[in-house]
């Protein structure tokens, strides 16, 4: 077996794991920051939790890494891997690639292209948007100053940072506050570039289409 092969046996062996990684990881670490007064027992079982999330994603990442022989040129091409292992705040983003791979196994039909990037692109904006909120929250609460007082402030604030709107009626004030808020508004920016460009791209083909049967329809000129 080559290693293209390996490699591939091992992310279908792995995607389920990880995705529920995923989800534990986000579960654990909503509940560190949202549950106030938790007992000391349930905090260490959520960081115990977080540190094996992040131990499988980068067990996961090294063993891709030394399957595709391609060394430096991996972290390059896979950029998006290396910074779900560097930042936590992506690796909820493994949820998506979870659901495409319980679509194919139940052999459900795909969507069409434009629809997929719609539909991922919403689950991704669900999960950086939640994911976000913990994390800005986390770093917002009782600082001196601040306007983001709860988690529904938090919640607002990254609402209007993903949709590129920015009220500033709630905003951070602390410096890791702020580096969140540039990573949010940078994926808020692609992801909606993705959708728009998508959307628009299916109404090109929609009335390209249209246009192309009444053409057909009409009567040859005498």
């Amino acid at each position: 077996m080559d290693d293209d092969s390996r490699k591939a046996h091992w992310e279908r062996l792995t995607e389920f794991p990880l995705g529920l990684a995923s989800l534990l990881y986000l579960a654990a670490y909503a509940t560190l920051v949202l549950a106030h007064g938790l007992p000391a027992a349930w905090r260490d079982l959520c960081l115990a939790v977080l540190l094996g999330a992040w131990a499988l994603f980068a067990l996961d990442y090294a063993v891709r890494w030394r399957l595709s022989g391609q060394g430096h040129r991996f972290v390059r091409r896979h950029w998006l891997d290396t910074l779900v292992v560097v930042l936590p705040l992506l690796r909820p983003l493994r949820v998506v690639r979870l659901y495409e791979a319980v679509q194919r196994r139940r052999g459900e039909p795909r969507l069409a292209l434009h629809a997929r990037v719609i539909v991922y692109a919403g689950l991704s904006v669900a999960l950086l948007g939640f994911a976000g909120a913990l994390a800005v929250y986390q770093q917002e609460r009782g600082a001196p100053g601040a306007t983001m007082r709860t988690f529904g402030d938090a919640v607002w604030w990254t609402c209007a940072t993903l949709a590129t709107v920015g009220y500033g009626d709630v905003t951070p004030v602390t410096p890791a506050g702020r580096t969140i808020a540039v990573g949010l508004m940078a994926c808020g920016l692609a992801l909606l570039g993705a959708v728009t460009g998508s959307f628009s791209s299916w109404l090109l083909q929609v009335f390209s289409s249209e246009d192309t049967d009444e053409g057909g329809k009409r009567p040859p000129e005498s």
